[in-house]
């Protein structure tokens, strides 16, 4: 079943929802925390591409567009734009659900570099991914 909100492209990687625990001084959700969702989807989507531990080396181009709310549902959404050696650019987008209602709002965007990393921490390449397990 597709989600008839997902952008084209991309899927639906993270959800969650915004606590007044959130809030900056503005009684907004702090961009940090944003980002912070941002950071996980990213990894949840280039630890399923390289099939093992990636590590964050970039966030980049992140623009807040809208701000967030309390009791807002973010969705993070993901797509891996460019795959290196090591490397993977995941583009992100961030949609709010606003509370108690079905309005959706494009609120952040990023793009994240993420690098494949072996059990020592150090590079390694994408492509040299370990097997899943399954059975065939």
């Amino acid at each position: 079943m597709s989600d008839a909100h997902t952008p084209e492209g991309m899927e639906l990687t993270l959800r969650t929802l915004a606590m007044p625990a959130d809030t900056n001084a503005s009684g907004d959700i702090f961009g940090g925390w944003v980002m912070s969702q941002m950071d996980l989807a990213a990894a949840i989507r280039a630890n399923e591409r390289c099939n093992g531990r990636t590590v964050t080396i970039a966030a980049n181009e992140i623009v807040f567009k809208k701000p967030v709310k309390v009791g807002d549902t973010l969705c993070v959404y993901t797509a891996v734009d460019q795959v290196g050696r090591s490397s993977m650019v995941i583009r992100i987008e961030v949609w709010a659900r606003r509370a108690f209602s079905a309005q959706r709002e494009h609120v952040t965007e990023a793009r994240f570099t993420m690098v494949a990393v072996d059990e020592a921490g150090k590079p390694r390449p994408v492509e040299e991914a370990p097997e899943t397990g399954t059975a065939e």
